[in-house]
């Protein structure tokens, strides 16, 4: 079964295309791209340790999304998760047990490529001590296939800042590449100010946006929001993803950024992950929608 014909079969298995008219966002590949082509799965925000409400199945959660995962037609090249790995807590060593909870169970994994960034959760109490013991640096940069992919930092700063160090790095990272690189941006919270008064922002986002600016093929994945959120800054897209833990409301729709409540009748209803497949250049995106649990 080859790509085209997969995809056309999400749709009907419970998965939702995104296709829009966005820049960074592409509805169909062309033959010859097929065979440089490649995609990777972004799963966000599993906030293992969580208990409440929001999701009374916390503890089961988790491993169900690495069984959908595993159980993809075509195993991705990659897997990605953008940040808030694990609920926070004030206990250092009860932070340490979640994270190698997290850790174990992601092992399962049939694909081995995983990579990690954190989220504030992970990181605001410690500036990131923790999870770097666990899950290595907290910013970084690879290359696949000739896409640059730039993970940034933005939540171990607990005035959530990506802050003067790290965005100069980012300036020394870019000033290498052409200024038509395909670039991919990984990062939790969004580098726009999309809710501030929910801190749905980074507070220096903007000067990261600015050092990205001048690249002509930009696309930016992040989690932080728990819902699917498409928004452009200028040439550059940016897209969150869902949640595996619980979904939040609408930016700015009611008073409190509480959970949305859980409902017993379509339970891991707002749940998901996604996989994104680039095109032979990387400047294109096809973002496929999948639920934690099929309906």
């Amino acid at each position: 079964m080859d790509r085209r014909h997969f995809l056309s079969l999400v749709a009907a298995g419970g998965g939702a295309v995104f296709a829009s008219g966005l820049a960074g966002c592409a509805t169909a590949f062309g033959a010859a791209e097929q065979d440089k082509e490649f995609y990777f799965v972004q799963l966000s925000d599993s906030h293992w340790g969580f208990q409440g409400p929001a999701n009374p199945d916390a503890e089961v959660t988790l491993p169900k999304a690495v069984a959908a995962v595993n159980a993809l037609a075509i195993p991705p090249e990659f897997i990605v998760f953008t940040g808030d790995l694990t609920q926070t807590t004030d206990d250092p060593a009860l932070r340490r047990r979640r994270m190698a909870e997290f850790k174990s169970i992601v092992a399962d994994l049939k694909v081995k490529n995983v990579r990690f960034m954190p989220g504030e959760h992970d990181a605001s109490l410690d500036r990131g001590a923790a999870f770097q013991e666990f899950f290595g640096d907290t910013h970084y940069t690879f290359d696949h296939k000739g896409v640059h992919f730039v993970t940034i930092d933005n939540v171990s700063d607990p005035g959530a800042k990506i802050g003067d160090e790290q965005l100069a790095w980012l300036g020394a990272d870019l000033a290498r590449l052409d200024r038509k690189a395909p670039i991919v941006v990984l990062t939790h919270r969004p580098l726009f100010d999309l809710e501030p008064k929910w801190d749905w922002a980074t507070r220096d986002g903007a000067r990261a946006i600015e050092l990205l600016m001048p690249y002509e093929n930009v696309t930016v994945f992040y989690g932080h929001i728990h819902q699917e959120h498409h928004q452009m800054t200028g040439h550059i897209a940016h897209h969150s993803a869902k949640s595996l833990m619980f979904p939040l409301p609408a930016p700015g729709s009611q008073p409190n950024r509480t959970p949305l409540p859980w409902d017993a009748k379509a339970p891991y209803k707002g749940l998901g992950f996604r996989e994104i497949e680039a095109d032979d250049v990387g400047a294109r995106y096809l973002v496929n929608e999948f639920p934690v649990v099929p309906a």
